[in-house]
Formats: structure tokens, C-alpha cells, sequence
């Protein structure tokens, strides 16, 4: 499983999500947003808007989102297994 994580530095719900990854060791390539211009068009492109964090998991993405909904997305993913 290929997790990828878009983070700004200082935000909230970046911190929450990566301490969520990190409480049940997931894997994950942390992608700061603001160090790089291609990273940002990156986000973007997959998520069509310029809010933190996006998460890709395998393709599939959840954009600008709070634990509560990576938890519900996780578990759509766990079932697509």
C-alpha cells in the first residue's frame, strides 16, 4: 500500500493526521507543500483545490479533511481490499 501525505507546515490537521498514521504504524511519505512548487501543483492536480492535508492512498484521495473522515475513508479502503 502507497500512502502519500500533503502537509503544510503548522497546520492542525496535517499534525492530527500524520500522529493518526503514526499511532497504527502506517507507512506513509510525508510531502511538504510549501518547500516545493511541484509538490503544491502535485496536491492540486489530485485534488482540485489548494487545502491541507490530502491524503493518497493507492489512487484514491481525500482532500482537506479531519480525523473523523480519514477514519471513515480508511475504512472504505480496508473494505476495498
Amino acid at each position: 500500500m502507497k500512502i502519500r501525505l500533503f502537509i503544510k507546515p503548522y497546520c492542525g490537521w496535517c499534525s492530527r493526521s500524520m500522529r493518526w498514521l503514526d499511532a497504527r504504524g502506517l507507512d506513509y511519505e510525508k510531502i511538504d507543500v510549501m518547500a516545493s512548487d511541484a509538490a503544491w501543483e502535485e496536491m492540486v492536480r489530485l485534488s482540485g483545490q489548494d487545502l491541507a492535508p490530502v491524503i493518497e492512498v493507492d489512487g484514491k484521495v481525500l482532500a482537506d479533511f479531519g480525523v473523523d473522515e480519514l477514519e471513515e475513508f480508511w475504512k472504505k479502503i480496508e473494505v476495498a481490499k
